[in-house]
C-alpha cells in the first residue's frame, strides 16, 4: 500500500474494529482517543464494527477506571455532534444498553445494512462469517444465545472477569493451531451475506487483514469487500486503519495518523 495526502474533514461517515483496547496497551489507546478528537469530531457518523474492547464481562464494570476513561472520551464526540453507532464483535458482545446510554452510542445488530452518501452498506464485524472454524462458530452459537448472557451475567463480577481471562487464554492457545484459511471468512458465506442484503459494499474487520476484495456477481456487477485492520501500538510495528466516505460518496483508507494508504 502507498501512502499519500492528508485525510480531509467534512465525511460521512468513518468504520473502525479490532482496536482490543486494554490498560496494558497505553500507546493504542491514546491512539483512539487522538483518532476521536482529530478525525471522528469531524464526521457526520462513526460506527465502531466490534473487538473495540478486548474484553467485556458486563455493563456493571463500566466503572473500572480504564473503561470509564474510554466511554467517557467516546461520550465527548457523540455530545460533540457525531453520531456513534455499535456492533458488537467476539470479544466485547455482552456490551449493553448502559454502556450505550452512558457513551451516547446506539447499539446495531451484526449484520445490518446502512445508506450512506447514495451507498447501501454491509456492515458487520466479521466472526459470523469465519465458517470454517467449526469449534469457534459452536462457541459464539453457544454464548450469542439470550439465556447463555442471562446465566453469566447473573454471576459475580469477580467471577465473571476470572472466566473470561480463560477464555481469552484458551482462544490464544486455540489460534495456535489453526490454518490461515480457517481464521478467514468463508467465501461462500460472504456471497451468501451479499445476496441476502442486496448490496455491493461490505466493511468488516474480525481478520485482522486489512485489504479491498472484489467479488463479481456477473459480467455487470462487481461488489467490493473492504477488511479493516487491528489496531496496536504497543507491540512491534505499529498498526491500524480506518475507512472514510466523503459526502460525495468514495471510499478511502486512511492510517492511524491521517494519511491515506491506497488499497
Amino acid at each position: 500500500m502507498n501512502v499519500s495526502k492528508q485525510a480531509q474533514p467534512d465525511v460521512a461517515a468513518l468504520f473502525i474494529s479490532d482496536l482490543h483496547l486494554q490498560a496494558d496497551m497505553p500507546r493504542t489507546t491514546q491512539a483512539f482517543f487522538d483518532f476521536l478528537h482529530r478525525h471522528a469530531a469531524h464526521a457526520s457518523r462513526l460506527y465502531l464494527l466490534g473487538d473495540i474492547f478486548e474484553a467485556w464481562a458486563g455493563d456493571d464494570d463500566i466503572d473500572d477506571p480504564y473503561h470509564r476513561q474510554v466511554v467517557e472520551e467516546i461520550r465527548k464526540i457523540s455530545d460533540g455532534g457525531t453520531t456513534i453507532f455499535w456492533m458488537a464483535g467476539n470479544r466485547d458482545f455482552l456490551v449493553g444498553e448502559q454502556f450505550a446510554q452512558t457513551a451516547g452510542l446506539t447499539l446495531l445488530p451484526d449484520p445490518f445494512v446502512v445508506s450512506i452518501a447514495n451507498h447501501r452498506i454491509a456492515l458487520t464485524h466479521g466472526d459470523a462469517w469465519c465458517t470454517d472454524d467449526e469449534a469457534y462458530m459452536q462457541f459464539r452459537a453457544q454464548v450469542r444465545q439470550q439465556e447463555w448472557q442471562r446465566n453469566f451475567l447473573a454471576l459475580p463480577l469477580a467471577q465473571r472477569k476470572e472466566i473470561v481471562e480463560k477464555l481469552r487464554a484458551g482462544s490464544r492457545d486455540a489460534q495456535k493451531g489453526k490454518s490461515y484459511e480457517i481464521t478467514d471468512v468463508n467465501e461462500a458465506a460472504i456471497t451468501s451475506l451479499f445476496d441476502r442484503t442486496e448490496v455491493t459494499t461490505m466493511i468488516h474487520g474480525h481478520t485482522h487483514r486489512p485489504a479491498k476484495h472484489t467479488h463479481s456477481k456477473d459480467v455487470q456487477t462487481s461488489r467490493v469487500r473492504y477488511v479493516l485492520s487491528d489496531w496496536d501500538l504497543d507491540h512491534g510495528t505499529p498498526r491500524g486503519d480506518w475507512l472514510a466516505i466523503d459526502i460525495q460518496g468514495t471510499i478511502k483508507r486512511f492510517r492511524m495518523d491521517g494519511e491515506e494508504i491506497e488499497d
